[in-house]
């Protein structure tokens, strides 16, 4: 999930740009690899298992709540330095081993879905010597895709972490500084996107996509590399197996409508947050629902398959250390250099149940509308299936409160996109 430091990058006007200037969307024909998922036919529906293999403090607070007045660990990277290695994965075993089961998946498919995508660190599957990161999450990788094949669910594996931190968000793994492109990193990254591909090439029955990297800082990086990085990213992959999609996140660019050309099988990942300035909180209602609709025909005009690769049910980021460890939210004044929106109670920590009724009223139109905007090209990924206490943003509570459409063309709010 995108953190606080894109807050310019949020706005109207540099989301609509990225796919303003595409070409119509073409049919693919996807014969010529065994994908084992109809892109071109059948809509993803799907949801991300966020904070589980790679950790997000506002989705697990009670893991970092031991730190949250000294503010001294803040991510994956911190954890693991200040706990050591052995009693880190003692932890994190413990939270892999419950955060999500095979109990998850038969939900998540029985709720209508048909992918998960799965985040991942670098650290995982290509560890470098002096990091501080334990590993163990491919084992449960594994029993991910074997629960994934029994619930009837198709795998995007999202590399969400590059060493240096691609982005400097809290879910790269390392908070603050953006070192990636520097040193060796880039290769290093490269080899672990291998390794992933490698591991899984005998599972394209399941893992039917590979994204390269989660929300790469564009604007932060330089971009001819990026690009360069995709590329080699994308040989890499098909070389494991022509079978595998290759997602790539937009980076927050205007325009990917001529990249990919020579490959097969190229995915493009938006995401897509309405929360991360203090222009965005301060819409009305009608106007996220405005905004979200108004997505719809530019996806729909893109010249490649595009997901909506994370998107949220929230209209504030009131979520407990959403905006980071400690920090606070834009929507109540309490982030630096915002103003006061709204009141925060009730979304700060709680469940959907207990939303106020315009709360569950302004997000069911909101889910509608963006589900019916993202249907208009390829689809869709939900963040996340769960928190432990941010319910605008936890798909398993919305759902349990009948805040989530069940079944999900069920509309109490319908042609708000017209």
């Amino acid at each position: 999930m995108i953190g606080t430091t894109t807050t310019l990058l949020r706005s109207a006007t540099a989301i609509l740009a990225l796919l303003s200037n595409v070409r119509a969307a073409p049919t693919f024909d996807i014969s010529k690899r065994a994908v084992a998922f109809d892109y071109n036919g059948v809509k993803v529906r799907g949801v991300n298992l966020g904070g589980w293999l790679v950790l997000e403090p506002w989705i697990t607070p009670s893991i970092f709540e031991e730190w949250s007045s000294s503010r001294t660990v803040v991510d994956e990277y911190t954890y693991t330095k200040t706990l050591g290695k052995g009693e880190a994965l003692s932890r994190l075993q413990n939270h892999w081993n419950t955060w999500i089961t095979q109990s998850d998946f038969n939900a998540i498919a029985q709720a209508g879905m048909n992918h998960v995508r799965i985040p991942v660190g670098y650290w995982a599957v290509a560890p470098i010597d002096g990091d501080p990161y334990v590993q163990g999450q491919l084992d449960f990788l594994d029993k991910a895709i074997n629960w994934a094949r029994g619930a009837g669910l198709k795998v995007m594996l999202d590399l969400h972490g590059a060493p240096g931190s691609q982005n400097g968000f809290d879910n790269s793994g390392q908070y603050g500084s953006i070192n990636w492109q520097q040193g060796d990193t880039v290769s290093q990254t490269l080899t672990a996107i291998q390794n992933l591909a490698n591991r899984y090439k005998g599972d394209t029955d399941v893992v039917t996509a590979i994204e390269l990297l989660n929300e790469p800082l564009g604007p932060r990086l330089n971009m001819g590399g990026v690009q360069d990085f995709y590329s080699k990213g994308s040989q890499i992959v098909k070389s494991a197996s022509a079978n595998f999609v290759v997602a790539l996140h937009d980076a927050f660019q205007t325009d990917w409508s001529s990249f990919g050309e020579g490959v097969d099988n190229v995915m493009v990942d938006t995401h897509q947050y309405q929360i991360f300035s203090p222009d965005e909180v301060g819409r009305s209602p009608s106007q996220h629902v405005s905004h979200a609709c108004g997505l719809g025909p530019k996806l729909a005009s893109t010249n490649k398959w595009i997901v909506v690769g994370e998107w949220t049910g929230a209209q504030t980021d009131c979520a407990k250390w959403l905006n980071g460890l400690g920090k606070g939210a834009r929507y109540d004044g309490t982030f630096p250099d915002s103003r006061w929106t709204g009141d925060c109670q009730g979304k700060y920590t709680g469940s959907a149940a207990n939303l106020s009724s315009d709360d569950k009223k302004n997000i069911r139109s909101y889910l509608e509308a963006q589900l019916d905007a993202y249907e208009q090209r390829t689809g869709w990924f939900f963040w996340t299936w769960k928190t432990e206490s941010a319910p605008e943003w936890d798909m398993q509570d919305l759902l349990a409160a009948g805040l989530f459409p069940q079944p999900l063309n069920s509309r109490q709010y319908p042609g708000q996109c017209g």
